[in-house]
């Protein structure tokens, strides 16, 4: 795994499950080794938030939350996660709305009514991933999505920490997450378009990254891509649902597809690919004409990102009770005329695990 800084990428991805070579093999944890492949999300969705259990050992759901039980020497005190946070943008038209309060919102889960808890219209720092395809039909379009990638993150607070993401056949880290510009412009500087497109798996992963080492809740991945999916191990609905799994992050996509590499079918299955994933995780996705567009976009998302509300809610049903729940969020304002709110589509419920100190540590 190529790095640019020297922070030490999670021997176990403490969300997702997965397990890096090292870790299953007993290994100390080490400084990540130049060239290991981001690790791939497997078929299996199973999720594990405790980061010194196995995957399997993980309260399946449905069971009684609260309980105590022991491990080991120590304790594992399994709680709800109460609180669901909704990143929403509002648009009138074509115009972004950010003059909103509260109450002008309604959130409804499962169709039900719920009661906002929490509400911040203030341009908060995110932990952003830049997943670039690094394909061998991207090679001429990269200096171009190198300078928006860039563009994009000096448009984005100050305090925003970025990680970058190349892929082809496999994912690798190229930059660790920093907010130096120098640092991320070394790491989209590695450039070896070659081989396929294992898009679906570069976002999954990606995801997974997020969730175990990004140090800001609100969280956003920019792909850009120039193909269709020929290379990953995951489907397109098991990416989807792993994001949603873990309350993941909002997607934006960029979409080059243009010139004679694809027939219409391809395009077309490319696409839709495309905005289904941001659509489903409240993002948007982009098809620029030409690659002089992309600038463009790049500024177009950063504005999106910073105009942002975040909404809070205790959900009605309780988090033991499996299975995804829809949400849909609506906004009136008087004077404000039709108003569309662009957020993700649901969740699935996790249980948190917190690890207790044992006896001998008391």
């Amino acid at each position: 795994m190529r790095l640019c800084s020297n922070a030490a990428f999670f021997l176990v991805l403490a969300v997702s499950g997965v397990l890096l070579p090292a870790t299953q093999a007993g290994a100390s944890q080490a400084a990540p080794q130049a060239g290991t492949p981001l690790p791939q999300a497997p078929p299996s969705l199973t999720v594990d938030t405790d980061p010194v259990r196995s995957p399997d050992a993980v309260t399946a759901p449905g069971a009684n939350t609260g309980a105590i039980r022991r491990q080991g020497e120590g304790y594992l005190l399994h709680t709800d996660v109460e609180e669901v946070v909704l990143n929403a943008t509002v648009l009138n038209g074509d115009q972004l709305v950010e003059n909103l309060t509260k109450d002008d919102f309604t959130v409804f889960e499962d169709g039900v009514k719920q009661s906002i808890i929490s509400f911040q219209r203030t341009d908060l720092p995110v932990s952003m991933g830049l997943v670039i395809d690094n394909s061998g039909s991207m090679y001429r379009k990269r200096p171009s999505v190198n300078k928006a990638a860039l563009d994009l993150v000096q448009a984005s607070n100050p305090q925003d920490e970025a990680f970058v993401v190349n892929f082809s056949d496999e994912a690798f880290i190229d930059c660790d997450f920093t907010s130096d510009i120098r640092k991320l412009r070394d790491g989209l500087s590695h450039i070896e378009s070659r081989g396929g497109t294992a898009l679906y798996d570069a976002v999954a992963a990606s995801a997974d990254k997020l969730a175990a080492d990004a140090h800001r809740p609100k969280q956003v991945l920019i792909l850009i891509t120039d193909g269709d999916d020929n290379a990953s191990s995951l489907l397109l609905e098991q990416t989807i649902h792993r994001v949603q799994q873990l309350s993941g992050p909002v997607i934006y996509s960029i979409g080059l597809l243009f010139g004679d590499e694809m027939t219409r079918a391809e395009i077309r299955h490319a696409r839709n690919a495309l905005e289904l994933l941001s659509s489903e995780t409240g993002g948007m996705a982009f098809f620029p004409k030409t690659i002089d567009q992309v600038d463009q976009i790049a500024a177009e998302v950063a504005r999106d990102i910073r105009s942002q509300y975040t909404i809070g809610y205790h959900s009605t049903k309780p988090s033991s009770t499996p299975g995804f729940r829809k949400v849909e969020v609506t906004a009136e304002a008087k004077g404000a005329g039709k108003l569309t709110v662009r957020t993700r589509t649901g969740y699935f419920p996790t249980v948190h695990q917190v690890k207790q100190a044992s006896a001998a540590e008391k």
